[in-house]
């Protein structure tokens, strides 16, 4: 990434660019996608723990956006969000397809560690 643009990053996005990049250069996100065309992204965080995260609604599963973004409004999104758009804009997601059953049972796993 040129410094120019890499500036830019992290003027834009603060604290949150360089992991993202990090994040992106460890090809740690992962487009999950079903028959029907559903699509969530998976990102193994830089502790280890996986993260599904939404870009048609920016909305992640961590801690971090829980409250950074929605609660004390602090950030436009986590590292996590970031590195889905950027490994989108440079090519670099992995790509997963699964079955409708499968996609709903990721989905599902996510909403039960929140509960």
């Amino acid at each position: 990434v040129p410094d120019d643009l890499l500036l830019g990053l992290k003027f834009i996005f603060g604290p949150s660019a360089v992991p993202a990049l990090d994040l992106v250069d460890q090809r740690s996100v992962t487009r999950v996608m079903s028959p029907s065309g559903r699509t969530a992204y998976q990102v193994l965080g830089s502790s280890g723990k996986l993260y599904t995260c939404y870009s048609s609604c920016h909305f992640c599963t961590c801690p971090a956006f829980g409250f950074t973004v929605l609660q004390k409004s602090e950030s436009l999104l986590c590292k996590h969000i970031l590195a889905v758009y950027l490994s989108q804009a440079v090519g670099a997601c992995q790509e997963l397809t699964v079955s409708e059953e499968q996609l709903t049972s990721i989905l599902l796993a996510e909403e039960e560690d929140e509960g």
